[in-house]
């Protein structure tokens, strides 16, 4: 049996296409299925070799191809052989074509061209780990994005996946013993201070798995459901004191929670220019 391969191919490195293929994927069961990264695509040669190889193995292809000749090349080869080839940039450019009269540039790889935006997410993502876990309260004056919650719901790797996005996001732990500090309550700043929830059995089961990572026995009050009620009322307490919105993780991926951060602080944007 042929196993399952999405061919990735762009000529530039193929984020765009992979990103889409992996949305598409999480809405099946394709645990099964494999992403073969074909980039960067420099002639049509390699064309014609990953089509035969799409052909043979009854996979599919999802291309990012901006050079005009290599994209119709995509198109003729695979019609030739009968595969599926997703055009995921094509339409858009289409569509900003007809609606904008623009004329594209035809150059891959902008999107990781080093401009502003690309500096700004270095910085942001320097700026996360700087300011990660509460290390220095003074980055909770400069952040863009502050998020509070207790010990394992998610807070590092969501501050890395937002400065990614280029928004400087300093994260701080809530724990029962100790008072968060003035920098977070008067939040002088105006930062989007965001609480993560989450449900406790489910926390005590990733707590759990962490002690056993690091060797050390599951038993201790860390991962005991009694101590976590404990933290998350104290938490759920300071976030009703900060009058901040609060997002439960339990359920909800990475990806899905940054959307909703990210939402929110177009909201907060619009209110003020609104003013």
């Amino acid at each position: 049996m042929n196993p399952k391969i999405i061919y990735i191919c762009s000529d530039g490195v193929g984020e765009t296409a992979e990103a889409v293929a992996k949305a598409t994927i999480r809405q099946f069961d394709g645990g099964s299925v494999r992403l073969k990264r074909c980039a960067p695509i420099k002639d049509e040669d390699e064309i014609v070799r990953i089509t035969e190889e799409a052909a043979r193995t009854g996979g599919f292809i999802a291309f990012t191809l901006v050079q005009p000749e290599l994209r119709e090349m995509m198109r003729e080869e695979a019609g030739r052989r009968g595969v599926r080839a997703v055009d995921v940039l094509g339409p858009m450019m289409q569509a900003y074509i007809d609606t904008f009269n623009g004329s594209p540039r035809s150059e891959p790889g902008l999107l990781h061209t080093l401009d502003e935006d690309y500096f700004k997410r270095i910085e942001a993502v320097e700026f996360a780990i700087r300011f990660d876990d509460g290390k220095d309260f003074r980055g909770l004056l400069q952040a863009e994005v502050i998020l509070i919650g207790v010990s394992r719901t998610s807070k590092t790797p969501l501050s890395v996946y937002l400065a990614h996005k280029g928004i400087r996001t300093a994260n701080l732990p809530l724990v029962p013993e100790v008072r968060p500090p003035a920098e977070l309550v008067e939040n002088p700043a105006g930062a989007l201070i965001v609480g993560l929830m989450m449900e406790p059995e489910r926390l005590a089961g990733i707590r759990g798995s962490r002690l056993r990572e690091l060797g050390l026995p599951g038993g201790v009050s860390y991962a005991s459901i009694e101590r976590i009620r404990e933290e998350l009322a104290y938490a759920r307490s300071i976030m009703e004191e900060i009058g901040c919105p609060v997002i439960d993780v339990t359920h909800r991926s990475i990806e899905e929670t940054a959307a909703i951060i990210v939402r929110m602080m177009h909201e907060a944007q619009e209110k003020r220019q609104n003013r």
